[in-house]
């Protein structure tokens, strides 16, 4: 679960920027911006009968969605169409199977008419059930068409009342689909059964999920949500992996995307100059039922074979999607190095620990994802490269002295203090 405050909001959103700025090179031989539609966003918002419960900033539930969604309103950049939808605001009686219809299109997914949207929001009781299921399905409907980025952002304070239509398996079937649609999601109460599903949702997609306790933290969240959604879309480029560095095929910055066996390692190139630092995340989708407890590594090693450094990350399954990362700066080249060569292959391994049980088919590999981006270093480059074990050694030493030379000055102001007591 992840709390927001105010002190904190400032880093949070320069991490974002530096993640998109690795995922989503500027200029990516890659792929550069697709098509010209205009990027979607669908606010999906909870209005079922716990909305009126009061514990947001002395307000209820509803009352802080409503002021957020028309900061939101007011904050959505022109080229972004935007649209509402609502769970749980219809119904108001105890059949299940018709509460579990209630979701409708509050204004639906287009151009943005500022005060027609914050009129038809003004009007929203809080009112029956939460049929978050049906909902996305409604919502991923509405999204159809275009080849813009897409996005749901769901708002809730509940877990769905609506099973056996579990929300993570529709948020499983929607990522399926195939058209790039991200889900993110926000609970509006810190409890572990929401967090669980609605986490479980957004992993489905790629998307986040955020706890917000305070009104302010759910408008700066939403319209981060639909800022991002302007951004410009980057078309992977299709590559195949080598079973080995001497195969494997040379990348530039850019996004890529390939099939992994289970189990199965494969092999990427990339030449860096002196100066330069290479930055290189990558992720693998468990697209079919697999065993839990597996994990992903991402190595950078030379051709020889000695490793420069790893990335890793472990699952337990409990998400769909496990993604790790890692740095490595060439230095800058002294004039004592020119003999050396200027430019360096580092080789990318990708290796994956996935299981399947008899009767899972194993092909087509995993679904993997590779963003490699190649950029200038800092100037102290070499300087951060080279600090190792000498220097630490260096500053252990004058640690030691310090010390030493501290415990011999308060050494002797004790003694002389003593006797200073005993003459008098």
């Amino acid at each position: 679960m992840i709390r927001r405050k105010r002190p904190v909001a400032g880093a949070c959103a320069l991490l974002a920027a530096l993640t998109a700025g690795l995922a989503f090179p500027a200029g990516a031989a890659a792929g550069e911006p697709t098509g010209q539609d205009a990027p979607k966003v669908n606010l999906v918002l909870d209005v079922s009968g716990s909305m009126r419960a009061k514990d947001i900033d002395g307000q209820s539930r509803m009352a802080a969605a409503k002021q957020a969604f028309n900061e939101v309103l007011d904050a959505t950049p022109e080229e972004v169409e935007l649209g509402i939808r609502t769970l749980g605001a219809n119904y108001p009686g105890d059949d299940r199977k018709e509460g579990c219809k209630d979701t409708a299109q509050l204004y639906p997914v287009g151009p943005l008419d500022r005060t027609e949207a914050k009129t038809a929001v003004a009007t929203l009781v809080p009112t029956g059930w939460t049929p978050i299921g049906p909902a996305l399905l409604k919502a991923a409907d509405d999204l159809d068409g275009g080849n813009g980025s897409k996005r749901i952002v769901l708002i809730s304070d509940g877990e769905d009342t609506c099973a056996p239509l579990d929300p993570c398996e529709v948020a499983r079937e929607i990522a399926a689909r195939g058209i790039g649609l991200t889900i993110d999601t926000l609970g509006l109460v810190p409890n572990a059964k929401l967090s669980q599903q609605l986490s479980c949702i957004a992993e489905a997609t790629g998307g986040t999920y955020t706890s917000v306790e305070h009104q302010d933290e759910l408008t700066d969240r939403v319209n981060e949500l639909v800022d991002r959604a302007a951004e410009p879309v980057v078309t992977p480029v299709a590559t195949e992996g080598a079973g080995s560095c001497a195969k494997a095929p040379v990348l530039e910055s850019g996004l890529y995307t390939d099939r992994e066996e289970f189990g199965q390692q494969r092999w990427y190139r990339v030449e860096l100059l002196a100066g330069q630092e290479l930055r290189a995340s990558v992720s693998v989708a468990a697209d079919r039922a697999v065993r839990p407890d597996y994990g992903v590594l991402l190595r950078a090693v030379t051709v020889h074979g000695r490793e420069l450094v790893r990335g890793e990350a472990t699952g337990n399954g409990r998400t769909d999607v496990l993604s790790t990362g890692l740095r490595h700066p060439k230095p800058e080249q002294d004039d004592d190095d020119s003999d050396k060569p200027a430019a360096e292959t580092v080789c990318l391994a990708v290796t994956n620990s996935f299981s399947a049980d008899a009767g899972v088919k194993t092909t087509p590999g995993l679904p993997l994802e590779l963003t490699v981006d190649v950029v200038d270093g800092p100037d102290d480059a070499a300087d951060v490269a080279s600090f190792g074990l000498g220097r630490g050694w260096w500053l252990l030493g004058a640690l030691i002295l310090t010390g030493f030379l501290a415990g011999l000055v308060w050494g002797w102001l004790s003694r002389w203090r003593v006797a200073v007591w005993r003459t008098n």
